[in-house]
């Protein structure tokens, strides 16, 4: 028997699942936000939080956009239709958007990745999407101390 959710669990609006190695993997230049295009039981699923856009990228089919390896679990409650928990779920963005975004990919070393998945204030899940050239090692350090050193610095000011 599955456990039964409590009305305080759900997730009206807000943050649902965050990609913390984005903005360390990948230089990003521009970012967009777009719809998703979900099944009934995927915004059950992320209102209870259960996702995970970690491994998400974003590809071109056909003129649109997917998000592909994106994660959403199986909703528990879920009668007798459920979602693969990992498809290519489209993306609801304006054309011009799109046509840039196109653009972009077709260039060498340019990835889509996901960055945010939230609802927005109406209740609608929502993609924050970065269009972005991965790090290299140096550039990762260069971060890595440019960090330490605003904490050291914060330190010494403060104390």
């Amino acid at each position: 028997m599955a456990k039964k959710e409590k009305k305080s669990d759900f997730i009206s609006t807000g943050m649902v699942a965050q990609n913390r190695r984005a903005n360390f993997d990948y230089l990003i230049e521009e970012k967009f936000t777009a719809g998703l295009e979900l099944t009934g039981t995927e915004v059950k699923s992320l209102r209870l939080g259960h996702a995970n856009i970690n491994d998400a990228y974003g590809i071109e089919k056909n003129g649109e956009i997917f998000m592909s390896n994106m994660f959403i679990a199986e909703y528990a409650n879920k009668g007798y239709s459920s979602h693969p928990e990992k498809r290519d779920r489209k993306l609801l963005l304006k054309k011009k958007e799109i046509i840039d975004i196109i653009n972009a990919l077709s260039r060498k070393g340019s990835t889509l990745v996901a960055i945010r998945l939230f609802f927005d204030v109406n209740g609608r899940a929502k993609l924050d999407i970065g269009l972005g050239r991965g790090k290299k090692n140096y550039d990762k350090r260069e971060a890595i101390k440019d960090r330490d050193w605003k904490i050291q610095k914060a330190r010494i000011m403060a104390g």
